[in-house]
């Protein structure tokens, strides 16, 4: 007797379609996730078999963990704050010149060491700039063209040069700064391949580490898995606190380790004045003998869509929170005694950590099974489906510190994000690039350098290449007596 033919979603003729693995379909079950393979029977064999896959590749129990801890904890009040104490804070009114130069050589000399390595987090792709590309590799629009991958690049390779002629005149051989880069399913290869396009910007190519943050499945108000597609669960990247796990599960922590590094500088990638590895904020981290440290700028309003770093509960830990999560009447509060916010202290994601607290801190975050929940419309099957990605954030690390310094900075000097096209109100690439031209233009008056340009100044100014000064040291010998017309790039 002939059987009757079932049509696959491709509309093909097939023989009757296998139930799915009966002890997969159970573990399923256990955790109310059936409905994954609710599409089962319209599958051909090669998607049925990559739906197994992707089910299996799954932590199960960890992730139904997460889901159920991070939707209970989801809109319940949190635990009462505090403004940072004083002392946690060096502020730039407060600092010695003394301090700033005894910091800034003990800092080069870890360098010189080998004792700091540079992490930097670029998962997201440039999508609010108009571009899929990772965010890395965005031209904001500098005289010399450079993206900000290059700009990043080239910073490192001034500070081992400033690191390598703080000792013995120079004379030394120049110690490689490690960067490690945690790229996103989504940014990884592009990102590897920019790199080697560009010949790692001058580089050497085994100091660069490249290494992808986790994605966690996406899920419905109920908890359920979103599909992507019938044999396909939605998933996400786990939030910028990935980094954690993914140094852990990658064995980078140990790579770290046998390379002799003891401190990790650690920032975003969109932002086009970052320091990386700055010796002024390693020596002060290195001098206060703390576990965690992190760069500050004062809240400009009190409306600033910026977290702010907190005191959570008397005597409690610092750590951040985000500015949807702050009482608008706590952000509005002012301090009588200085005349500005209580809570005023931007976090710009600029942190500095110890090798020990970020294993501590990698197997600590793992335990801890809530995460934020981000409500977006996520791409489904049934279309843009309102649902949760689950995120940890690279400030969930702070609670676990038992010792954390708030180091602050001009924002003018070190804080120019880059996020939103131009056109928008704020942090775009023009805005960034303006930001980058006038510091560099007051590099070069204060080194004894003139300007001349055809377009209104406040428009425009000129760049000084990462090559030539990290931080405005140096110049004079390049720029006094001389006229630079604006824009344009300063060389060797």
């Amino acid at each position: 007797m002939r059987e009757l033919a079932t049509e696959n979603m491709n509309g093909a003729s097939s023989s009757p379609t296998p139930p799915p693995p009966q002890a997969l379909l159970e573990r399923l079950k256990d955790y109310g996730q059936e409905d994954a393979f609710a599409f089962w029977d319209q599958l051909s064999a090669d998607q049925q078999n990559f739906l197994i896959q992707e089910i299996e590749s799954l932590d199960l129990p960890r992730i139904d963990r997460m889901i159920h801890c991070s939707l209970q904890s989801h809109g319940l009040p949190t635990a009462a704050i505090e403004p940072v104490p004083e002392g946690c804070v060096s502020t730039v009114d407060d600092r010695k010149l003394e301090d700033r130069e005894r910091w800034w050589n003990m800092g080069l000399k870890a360098i010189s060491d080998g004792k700091l390595a540079v992490l930097l987090l670029s998962g997201g792709q440039g999508t609010r700039l108009g571009s899929s590309d990772p965010k890395g590799c965005f031209n904001i629009g500098l005289p010399s063209g450079k993206s900000l991958f290059q700009l990043q690049a080239e910073r490192i390779i001034c500070l081992q040069r400033l690191a390598t002629q703080s000792i013995n005149e120079g004379s030394g051989n120049i110690v490689p700064i490690h960067w490690y880069i945690m790229t996103s399913p989504f940014t990884d290869e592009t990102t590897r391949t920019f790199f080697e396009y560009h010949k790692y910007f001058g580089l050497k190519s085994d100091q660069v580490t490249f290494f992808s943050q986790g994605t966690i499945p996406c899920v419905s108000k109920d908890g359920r898995f979103i599909m992507e597609s019938p044999c396909k669960v939605a998933k996400a990247p786990d939030g910028n606190g990935g980094v954690y796990s993914a140094l852990k599960h990658s064995g980078l922590l140990e790579d770290m380790s046998m390379r002799g590094v003891k401190y990790l500088d650690c920032y975003g990638v969109d932002n086009a004045l970052v320091r990386v590895g700055d010796p002024t904020f390693l020596g002060y981290f290195i001098d206060k003998g703390v576990a965690s440290a992190a760069k500050v700028v004062r809240k400009a309003y009190p409306q600033e869509k910026v977290g702010v770093f907190v005191r959570r509960g008397k005597g409690g830990p610092v750590t951040v929170v985000e500015y949807s999560e702050l009482d608008q009447s706590l952000a509005s509060e002012i301090n009588q005694g200085t005349g500005r916010l209580r809570y005023c202290w931007s976090n710009v994601c600029l942190h500095m950590f110890t090798l020990d607290f970020l294993n501590q801190v990698a197997n600590g975050l793992e335990k801890d099974s809530i995460y934020h929940l981000a409500e977006k419309k996520i791409p489904s099957i049934h279309g843009q489906t309102l649902g949760y990605k689950l995120e940890q954030f690279i400030f969930d690390a702070f609670p676990y510190a038992p010792s954390t310094a708030l180091f602050e900075v001009l924002r003018e000097e070190e804080f120019a994000p880059v996020k939103n096209a131009n056109g928008s109100n704020f942090d775009t690439p023009d805005s960034a690039r303006l930001l980058v031209l006038r510091l560099h233009t007051r590099w070069v008056v204060a080194a004894g350098g003139f300007l001349t340009h055809s377009v209104p100044l406040y428009s425009t100014g000129v760049e000084v290449s990462p090559l030539v000064s990290y931080a405005g040291e140096n110049l004079e010998a390049i720029c006094r007596g001389r006229t630079f017309h604006a824009p344009c790039e300063i060389t060797f």
